[in-house]
């Protein structure tokens, strides 16, 4: 005998009808049940998908529903069956915004009854019965049908007065029953998917975009003297006519006296060492003021509206921490560790010690305070025009506050862009992401081989992680001078720029990269004589420079829309493996560039490639054009097999254009 314990909760009660037998599973996009949005940009398409089914052979309706997040107006989209009860839906997103998704199964009685009478129709049955339930389903709809009900009683009229059964059918089939019976169908019956999920719609610059990092005070020409906004804007057109589009600074805050640290990170500063610019806050205010050695509010104004007119965006730099002398140190001690002796700790990463900065404690008492403090400074900062913001640790930072704090910027700012510098244990980068992070730092910068290459750039951009996390690929940072940028020289540069910019679609360099600099502090991967410490005058055309080569790049990724994707990459047999050869190609494959990188920087290499030319509409022996974007050289090819051989110190790096070749015919001899 069933246990009445295991029936559903409704038995035994009155009720006007029995649970739905709909099911309704597998729903994707998700992310970890629906506990966290997935991505898109403005321009893309949400496809969803469902395993949707029910006992029996009656037909099933589906909906896609759709309403921005802030509304509680729900669009629908109909939803059709794939293969093997997978039904799916589309929808344009062609806003900045968040939107919510549901999907919503139902009985459709005329599906069922049109395909049953279709059939008993060409076996030549009587369907004087069929022909009444058609009706009735009809007669139904008309009460809800509103302003289309004429259309209804009109068929209905004119089954009633047809002269045989087909013609009674065909007056229930008319294109004008059916699209009145979709609009306003019974729901009888219905499954709702118990999740409603979410897809933060972002910018498109959250996807593609080229990013330059740069100290805001080593803009200038005075050796010895710091840089000023106006003289950031005098280098807006070098940074333009590389390529970037989005110019990044280190914080641009008042710095603090106390503990101030010294060229390259001695402990008793000079009177000319202007500080570290992340020991943030001074007597002349802290995040949300802007140092006064750079210049004022308006200074900053003009220089973003300056960066706008020649096409780059102002990206800052966010980092939740105190130098002692910041506002904070006096008016909310308690907002900070504090030790047993009543003072407050200074920041440690053991064995590095930061003594000119304070952490902040986000398990304080008084933590709303401190939440609600961060998102006036970030106001304040949209205020001045900042719409991308590179948050510095955000993994010492509890992910809790993150998806509060970007959730509450996107209610009225949707197109603010937050980048997570985390370089952090994997699950923490990833929850970082989900929480909300349009944009995040990886382990590219420490990815130098084949195997470890391949392997991490399917694990980002060919498995569910691709959903909500965007890696930013930057080839180094202020902080980090990679060994294989110490020991490769040149080649190595110009390697891991290609790699960089196009293994996925956003990425960056720290300034001076495009001057090869990599003088390091002997056994570690920092730069000796950092700017971080000091003010910086370089000299952007020195020898040995790759401008020209960063230029490239940056103008081939512009003018193919292959290269604008993330989740486009594909990797390709190569049989060296020093060798590492991918592509990208647009959905139709109008587009098709292939990558082929020798990952050497020392010794030349010849291997063989493998192409899949068969996806991309080339057959086994037709001819094909591939055009080195990089050296202007064509090739005219056949197969899939082709040789290549890759130079580092002349040109590490093949960026091929994939072509069929088009035959021409003359109407002339031709001489």
């Amino acid at each position: 005998m069933t246990s009445t314990s295991t029936l559903p909760r409704t038995i035994g009660a009155t009720i006007a009808s029995p649970p739905s037998s709909i099911l309704i599973e597998s729903v994707l996009p998700q992310i970890d049940g629906g506990r966290y949005p997935v991505k898109r940009e403005v321009g893309d398409v949400l496809h969803v998908t469902a395993d949707i089914f029910r006992e029996g052979h009656e037909h099933l309706a589906a909906v896609l529903k759709v309403r921005d997040w802030q509304s509680s107006d729900w669009d629908e989209f109909e939803m059709t069956r794939i293969d093997n009860d997978r039904w799916g839906a589309s929808v344009s997103l062609d806003r900045n915004t968040r939107l919510v998704y549901a999907i919503e199964a139902f009985p459709d009685r005329y599906g069922t009854w049109t395909d049953e009478i279709a059939k008993k129709l060409a076996a030549g049955l009587d369907v004087a019965s069929e022909i009444l339930e058609g009706r009735q389903i009809l007669d139904e709809i008309v009460g809800r049908a509103g302003g289309d009900a004429a259309d209804l009683i009109e068929a209905l009229d004119r089954s009633e007065a047809a002269g045989s059964q087909a013609d009674a059918v065909e007056a229930l089939l008319t294109t004008n029953v059916v699209a009145v019976v979709g609009r306003h169908r019974s729901r009888a019956g219905k499954a709702v998917y118990p999740v409603e999920l979410t897809v933060i719609v972002d910018r498109v610059a959250a996807r593609y975009a080229a990013w330059y990092s740069m100290f805001p005070r080593s803009a200038g020409t005075v050796p010895g003297q710091g840089a000023t906004f106006r003289d950031v804007i005098d280098q807006l057109p070098r940074v333009q006519a590389m390529g970037f589009d989005v110019l990044y600074f280190t914080p641009i805050h008042p710095i603090g006296t106390t503990n101030r640290k010294g060229k390259n990170n001695t402990l008793n500063a000079k009177p000319e060492d202007p500080g570290v610019p992340y020991a943030i806050g001074s007597d002349a205010g802290g995040h949300d003021a802007i140092n006064p050695s750079l210049g004022t509010e308006d200074d900053f104004r003009e220089l973003i509206r300056q960066a706008a007119a020649h096409g780059i965006e102002i990206a800052m730099d966010l980092a939740i921490q105190a130098s002692p002398d910041h506002p904070w140190a006096k008016d909310h001690p308690e907002w900070f560790f504090i030790r047993p002796d009543g003072t407050i700790k200074y920041a440690e990463n053991p064995p590095k010690k930061y003594q000119d900065i304070y952490p902040v404690n986000f398990q304080n008492a008084d933590w709303e305070s401190l939440w609600h403090e961060m998102k006036r400074i970030m106001l304040v900062w949209i205020d001045w025009g900042v719409k991308t913001i590179r948050v510095d640790n955000p993994h010492t930072k509890p992910t809790a506050f993150w998806e509060w704090l970007i959730t509450e910027i996107h209610r009225d700012h949707p197109d603010v862009i937050f980048l997570s510098e985390a370089f952090t244990r994997p699950k923490v980068m990833k929850a970082l992401a989900k929480v909300g992070f349009a944009q995040s730092y990886t382990y590219f910068t420490w990815r130098n081989f084949k195997r470890e290459i391949t392997d991490y750039l399917i694990e980002l951009t060919a498995t569910d992680v691709k959903e909500y996390l965007r890696g930013n690929f930057f080839t180094n940072t202020h902080d980090i001078l990679p060994y294989v940028l110490q020991e490769g020289g040149r080649p190595a540069f110009k390697i891991r720029l290609v790699l960089a910019a196009t293994l996925s679609s956003v990425y960056g360099i720290y300034s001076g990269y495009e001057l090869c600099e990599n003088t390091p502090v002997p056994g570690k991967e920092e730069y000796l004589n950092s700017e971080k410490y000091e003010f910086k005058v370089w000299d952007w055309d020195r020898p040995g420079n790759i401008v020209e080569y960063v230029t490239a790049i940056n103008r081939i990724r512009r003018e193919h829309p292959a290269l604008h994707e993330y989740d486009n990459l594909r990797f390709h047999d190569a049989a060296d493996e020093t060798i590492l050869c991918y592509s990208k190609s647009t959905p139709d494959h109008a587009d098709t560039v292939v990558m082929i990188v020798n990952l050497d920087p020392f010794q030349p290499h010849e291997t063989v490639i493998v192409l899949p030319i068969g996806e991309w509409g080339i057959g086994d022996g037709e001819q094909y054009r591939a055009t080195d974007l990089l050296s202007g050289e064509t090739f005219m090819w056949t197969g899939a097999r082709q040789t290549v051989f890759l130079d580092p110190r002349q040109e590490p790096a093949m960026m091929l254009s994939i072509q069929r070749w088009a035959h021409v015919e003359f109407t002339e001899p031709c001489f």
